[in-house]
């Protein structure tokens, strides 16, 4: 039996007392915690005051069945996978379920390595902070380690490493975790301002100072007094108000543009780039004295290639969040896609993560997203041509399956309606329909010989 970490609970919800019992034997054997329901209203009631990554829920159940609990979840906590418990009899509600936006189900009676794979395959990653921060590969546990260690200083942190790694998610958790956290966390993109305006952004001006300043105004380091400054890119400043930054640096007051009185700053500051800070100065884009000044705890983020543990859970995350608010929160990642998902190069990281599955919320035919929705590596604009085949709209009653004109009563037909619907629109052509359902060919010819053996496909 294979052994799990501990982080959230699994909540299992089951009014057989037995039942129950046993799943949470076997939960806590593989070293697993769990919380216990016997029914929908407790369970309900554990999720009001309790963080859980799982719900693991039988479906006939009264007065409230699972299915009612599912979609009751999916209302609070959209991002909460639920996988159900069901009869060979109920599998006709397994379907119901997965439309409502249940991650999986499983046939009892099942086998307790069974449960282990779904809770493995579903549950949500360990939360670092209230801010639902994703760390599962040891080099994300060990950068956030870190993390928490410099919070707990005073001390300026620069942070590096390439666009799109999560480098100001990483100063936010310095901000939460340490006892600033009360205070403004406030962020300015060095590179999106104007050099002629980034001076009275960062130290504030007096009425007058300038043509058009009106009145006075508080800059980032006033607006930032207690809490923690982000310098985003900061080697883009220019070098004359960088010699300005490093004097607010070593004295620890600002003076606004226009004013005569200093103010004294009690803030952290932390600065991010994605340039190569030692190429910068050498070059001479970047003075030296005010990069030891910011270098006091130096903490590189590792791209996204490097650390792959994270690659699935992230994904599973973004799909969830963009699923929930596009009403698709049922959606979840075919094998075939988290397979590609982790093969790819992420040369974006997690900003480049975050696009793919948002565009595969968007082109996904079905529940389950196959490797064609996810257009891995599109760097240009969607070519109809190349995309996946998106069902034309039809006015259908309210639950139908979008995939055929007949309501199927198991899962396995649904997956055969929608193979043999998409072979048909690509002309029957296996390779094409193997592309856009993310299907080995081989796999594909396997079942289309399976469904000839049983009637469902012409020879």
């Amino acid at each position: 039996m294979e052994t799990m970490g501990r982080g959230l609970p699994i909540l299992v919800v089951e009014d057989d007392a037995a039942l129950r019992e046993a799943v949470c034997d076997t939960l806590e054997l593989a070293g697993q915690p769990i919380l216990a329901a016997g029914g929908g209203d407790e369970a309900l009631q554990v999720l009001a005051g309790s963080e859980v990554a799982l719900v693991v829920s039988d479906v006939r159940m009264l007065p409230m069945d699972g299915i009612t609990l599912l979609k009751e979840i999916r209302s609070r906590l959209p991002q909460l996978p639920v996988v159900l418990m069901t009869a060979f009899a109920d599998v006709d509600r397994a379907v119901e379920a997965m439309r409502a936006g249940a991650c999986d189900f499983l046939l009892k009676p099942f086998e307790p390595q069974a449960l282990l794979e779904h809770v493995l395959r579903y549950r949500l990653p360990e939360r670092i902070d209230e801010q639902g921060v994703i760390a599962v590969d040891a080099v994300s546990k060990n950068l956030f380690a870190l993390a928490r260690r410099v919070a707990q200083t005073d001390a300026t942190v620069l942070l590096s490493g390439e666009s799109g790694v999560g480098k100001e998610v990483v100063a936010r958790h310095i901000h939460q975790c340490s006892a600033r956290c009360a205070g403004p966390f406030v962020a300015i993109n060095c590179a999106a301002i104007p050099d002629s305006l980034l001076e009275a952004t960062l130290f504030g001006h007096e009425k007058g100072a300038f043509s058009g300043a009106h009145s006075s105004q508080a800059g980032k380091f006033e607006q930032a007094q207690n809490g923690t400054l982000l310098l985003d890119e900061i080697t883009e400043m220019p070098l004359p108000l960088q010699a300005k930054l490093l004097r607010v640096l070593q004295e620890r007051e600002v003076e606004r543009v226009g004013g005569k009185k200093p103010v004294s700053l009690d803030i952290r500051i932390i600065a991010t780039s994605n340039r190569e800070m030692a190429d910068a100065v050498a070059s001479g884009h970047f003075r030296e004295d005010l990069f030891y000044r910011l270098n006091v705890f130096p903490l590189l983020i590792p791209a996204l290639r490097q650390r792959t543990g994270d690659i699935v859970p992230l994904a599973r995350h973004f799909l969830a969040t963009h699923g929930a608010r596009a009403g698709r929160a049922g959606l979840r990642l075919a094998p075939a896609a988290e397979d590609a998902l982790q093969r790819h190069a992420w040369p974006g990281n997690v900003r480049e993560l975050e696009n793919v599955m948002q565009r595969a919320v968007i082109l996904a035919t079905a529940e389950v997203v196959e490797v064609a929705a996810l257009l891995l590596g599109a760097q240009r604009p969607v070519d109809p041509a190349a995309a996946p085949l998106l069902p034309a709209p039809a006015a259908t009653s309210a639950g139908a399956l979008p995939l055929g004109s007949r309501q199927p009563a198991e899962l396995r037909d649904v997956e055969r309606q929608h193979i043999l619907d998409t072979l048909a629109a690509v002309g029957g052509s296996r390779k094409l329909a193997g592309q856009r359902l993310g299907m080995p060919e081989r796999t594909l010819r396997h079942k289309l010989r399976q469904y000839r053996d049983e009637g469902f496909l012409d020879p």
